[in-house]
């Protein structure tokens, strides 16, 4: 009996004749010899049934499969040059596993509320494979990179009762006659976890309720939130730098496949590997694009995403935009020891107009400068107070940063939207599939 294998490691068997279970994504016939071209969740490749060389039935069967209709094959796998993938399948036989009729998305040009309303079948699709590929090697080499450099995985609650950035945007639900909400970040909790623990990260769904219907935008996604005991945001920096380089090289090195497939530009992200990353103060950026014509800004306001496209475009690498002004910052900010105006923050944004990837800052140590900024921004003393028994019980100095897995996604595959980020994405209009 052939042994049963894997698309993927078609190269380890070369002349020995396997057995595949996989799914038709599409076929053609040139007379006297049918190409199937076979998915099997790890990659797509053909496989070739030669009239002369297999029985009338089994010619037959592969002249009649459609598309998606799942089977069991059984040939000699070789080297094909011309492919992408490198290797083919000379099938010798074939077993229709469970048959497929009028699949929905075919190979013409479909819309995108069409493809997302199919978002469950869009997944089998070439592009939507590979980007799925460089998710899961991104979150692969995230617990490696934490794991090795001496963090440990803590899970911070999806329902809280509180709100680190307030709770503007937020899902609210009731608990057991109390107010809860889905969580829009472990930041809060995993400073706690950094106090026990010294080094710590989480990696988790987190929830905005925004009114946003842009291409960087989801409502559900999920985030990647170190935080570091003793730790001044200088070394907070360096950490985020090694980070993104890290998984980025981890999908050059492993995912070569999937970025043929995207077409994606490997030279350009090798550029991405190249540390230290740039760095501009919020300040100086407010400058440049006030030199280069954009007179929509000023001094005091949140950048959007022409400016930050053009601040990154201005490097042509992921660059640090430091000491955002305090006022459109979160309360937990350490402010900047010289200036009362801005805090000791960073944005991470990517190139190529992909925008904001990290959100990060050095945080308040002081216990009644915490409270006294609680206050200002209209919180609840009471709901914070576990928050602020983090000062009274062996402060230290601290920093953490946040990454946005879909965002990041995004830009390491270089495609045009975050939903196809996502397996399934849930924007402003959309909670189905």
């Amino acid at each position: 009996m052939s042994k049963m294998i894997s698309i993927i490691d078609s190269k380890d068997h070369v002349g020995e004749s396997v057995q595949l279970g996989a799914w038709v994504a599409s076929k053609r016939s040139s007379g006297k010899i049918v190409f199937l071209q076979l998915r099997d969740g790890t990659a797509y490749f053909q496989g070739v049934v030669v009239k002369s060389e297999v029985s009338e039935e089994v010619f037959a069967l592969a002249k009649s499969l459609t598309q998606e209709t799942s089977v069991l094959i059984t040939g000699e796998i070789r080297e094909d040059t011309r492919s992408k993938f490198g290797y083919e399948i000379g099938i010798s036989t074939i077993e229709v596993v469970g048959e497929s009729h009028d699949y929905p998305i075919t190979p013409k040009e479909h819309g995108t509320d069409f493809l997302m309303d199919h978002r469950h079948l869009w997944l089998r699709s070439r592009k939507q494979h590979a980007i799925m590929q460089v998710r899961n090697e991104l979150i692969r080499a995230t617990y490696e990179f934490f794991n090795k450099n001496g963090f440990i995985k803590i899970d911070p609650p999806i329902l809280t009762g509180s709100a680190p950035e307030g709770t503007t945007d937020l899902f609210k639900t009731d608990y057991f006659g109390r107010d809860a909400y889905l969580s829009q970040s472990g930041q809060l909790y995993m400073e706690a976890a950094a106090m026990a623990f010294g080094k710590v990260f989480s990696f988790g769904p987190t929830f905005r309720a925004e009114q946003s219907k842009t291409r960087r935008h989801l409502i559900e996604f999920w985030m990647i939130e170190p935080e570091m005991a003793f730790m001044h945001q200088e070394e907070s920096l360096e950490i985020q730098e090694q980070y993104v380089a890290y998984i980025v090289q981890a999908v050059l090195d492993n995912c070569t496949y999937a970025l043929d497939v995207l077409e994606r530009d490997t030279e350009q992200l090798k550029k991405y590997t190249e540390l230290p990353f740039p760095r501009i103060s919020y300040d100086d950026a407010i400058d440049l694009l006030k030199e280069n014509n954009f007179d929509d800004i000023e001094w005091g306001d949140d950048f959007g995403s022409p400016h930050e496209t053009f601040i990154a475009n201005s490097f042509e690498k992921p660059v640090f935009i430091m000491n955002y002004p305090k006022a459109i910052k979160p309360f937990y900010m350490k402010p900047h020891p010289t200036r009362d105006d801005v805090v000791i923050c960073a944005d991470l944004i990517a190139p190529e107009g992909y925008g904001e990837i990290i959100g990060g800052s050095e945080r308040e140590t002081d216990y009644d400068k915490l409270l006294a900024e609680i206050k200002k921004f209209g919180l609840s003393e009471d709901e914070y107070s576990w928050y602020l028994d983090l000062r009274k019980y062996g402060s230290v100095p601290h920093s953490g940063f946040g990454l946005g897995l879909e965002r990041t996604v995004t830009w390491v595959a270089g495609i045009d939207h975050v939903r196809e980020s996502i397996p399934f994405p849930r924007l402003l209009n959309r909670i189905y599939p």
